[in-house]
């Protein structure tokens, strides 16, 4: 006995990151300051 409609789970309704998340959205390269925080982190965060 069926309770419902099956659905399909990989129906993608909305992106996961739409193009004004990303950094070429805000007319941002391609480089990414990860490393440099990473680096200069506060000394509290040790």
């Amino acid at each position: 006995m069926s309770t419902g409609p099956e659905w399909d789970d990989d129906f993608e309704v909305l992106p996961d990151v739409t193009t004004d998340e990303s950094p070429s959205g805000w007319g941002d390269g391609d480089d990414s300051n990860d490393e440099r925080l990473l680096a200069e982190r506060p000394p509290h965060w040790s």
